[in-house]
C-alpha cells in the first residue's frame, strides 16, 4: 500500500523549489533521524516512516532539479 506524499505544509506558502536548502535538509534530517526510533515502535508503524523519509528526499530532490 502506498501513501500519497504530503503538499506544502500550512504556514508554508512558498513552493518547494523556493525553500532554502537548508530547510530542506532540516526536513530529510528530521525524518530520518525518526528511523531511530522504529526499534521502540510497532512494525505496523514502520510503513509511514518509511514513506515520510521518501517523500522528504524526493521534495529535496526536486527541489534542486528545479533550482539548476
Amino acid at each position: 500500500m502506498s501513501v500519497p506524499a504530503p503538499g506544502p505544509r500550512p504556514g508554508d506558502p512558498r513552493p518547494e523549489q523556493d525553500r532554502p536548502v537548508a530547510a530542506l535538509r532540516a526536513e530529510v534530517d528530521a525524518a530520518v533521524a525518526a528511523l531511530d526510533a522504529l526499534d521502540d515502535r510497532p512494525v505496523s508503524e514502520h510503513p509511514a516512516a518509511f514513506e515520510r523519509v521518501h517523500a522528504a528526499l524526493g521534495r529535496a530532490l526536486s527541489a534542486g532539479s528545479e533550482r539548476e
